[in-house]
């Protein structure tokens, strides 16, 4: 009879053990989720109210609709995205975090408009400033992907219908 293995292990072709990683707590991941949550609800409050002349600066000139349309529409959007990102249940929240992502990748070329043409709007008044706001787009992407847990959902389904794990 073989000898009972530790949960904490897993054994390799060789015989010998290797520690298995923890499986990852899902309380950072839920602050995160309420913390992007609430970041996209502030600026779809901003967008709406105070901050609205601001992000018209980031409509790129050539976007057909008026940008204030566009301001409103996108402010919305972003309310709509934390409600569903705060209250969503865990068998969708996989869903809501592509649909965040999607969103977080549509608005990007808004960004690069604004690093492309020199337009000011949220103190980015220098040519540096708007450059160095570029690579926090994907980092917002990364976020929504891991906060709701989509990216592995992802690669679990991918794995179960034998597409690997990469």
């Amino acid at each position: 009879m073989a000898a009972p293995q530790n949960p904490a292990t897993t054994p390799t072709t060789s015989g010998r053990a290797t520690p298995v990683a923890p499986a990852p707590s899902s309380v950072p991941r839920t602050v995160g989720r309420f913390a992007l949550a609430a970041a996209l609800a502030t600026a779809g409050i901003g967008h709406l109210t105070v901050s609205r002349e601001e992000f018209q600066a980031q409509v790129p000139p050539w976007v057909p609709l008026d940008p204030d349309v566009v301001v409103l529409a996108s402010g919305v959007v972003e309310i709509a995205l934390a409600a569903a990102l705060a209250l969503a249940p865990r068998k969708h929240r996989w869903l809501v975090g592509w649909v965040v992502a999607a969103f977080f990748v549509a608005i990007f070329p808004g960004n690069i408009s604004q690093y492309v043409t020199g337009t000011d709007g949220f103190g980015l008044d220098t040519d540096q400033a708007r450059a160095l706001r570029l690579p926090f787009q994907p980092v917002l992407v990364l976020w929504a992907l891991w906060s709701t847990g989509a990216w592995r959902t992802w690669r679990a389904r991918r794995a179960a219908a034998g597409g690997g794990s990469r």
